[in-house]
């Protein structure tokens, strides 16, 4: 490709026209804000149909869709990490149901055996699966009554307590 000297001395990838940029980088901020956009655009609250008749039969008490949850792996030990994902809750009497789409990231239900805990700390929600090195927390801001989430969350939890 040939180097042309636009105005005030810079160089150009190719001649076409004077001042303007061609190649890669005219290319990359048009193409970065276009996934900036269909990212933000994405819907995570797809569920299975049958699915779906499972939960309205089980009685949905709580429902969000499409926001961030920080979920945490290792918490408070060095090896800890965590990321923010997108998705969907679905709790019911019986099952707490964290996902993107058809992708599961937390289910709990009555046959759960792991250790569960449920925290809260002012709007955040904490729900906490497991201990130590394993333990794994996906918290969340719900957009109204943190409080009234926290009491549904525990109540599913009482039915799938260890035994």
């Amino acid at each position: 490709m040939v180097a042309a000297r636009g105005e005030k001395g810079k160089a150009l990838l190719g001649h076409r026209a004077p001042g303007l940029l061609v190649g890669p980088r005219r290319l990359a901020a048009p193409l970065v804000l276009i996934l900036a956009l269909a990212g933000c655009s994405m819907d995570t609250s797809r569920l299975d149909p049958e699915l779906l008749r499972r939960f309205q039969a089980e009685g949905i008490v709580r429902r969000e869709d499409n926001i961030v949850f920080r979920y945490t792996e290792g918490a408070g030990t060095r090896e800890s990490s965590w990321e923010d994902r997108r998705g969907s809750i679905v709790v019911t009497r019986q099952t707490i149901y964290i996902h993107k789409n058809e992708k599961i990231g937390l289910q709990i239900t009555p046959r759960t055996r792991k250790v569960v805990e449920v925290e809260r700390r002012a709007q955040r929600l904490r729900i906490r699966v497991g201990r130590g090195r394993t333990a794994e927390i996906w918290s969340f801001v719900p957009s109204d009554d943190p409080e009234g989430w926290a009491r549904d969350l525990r109540a599913v939890l009482k039915t799938s307590a260890p035994g």
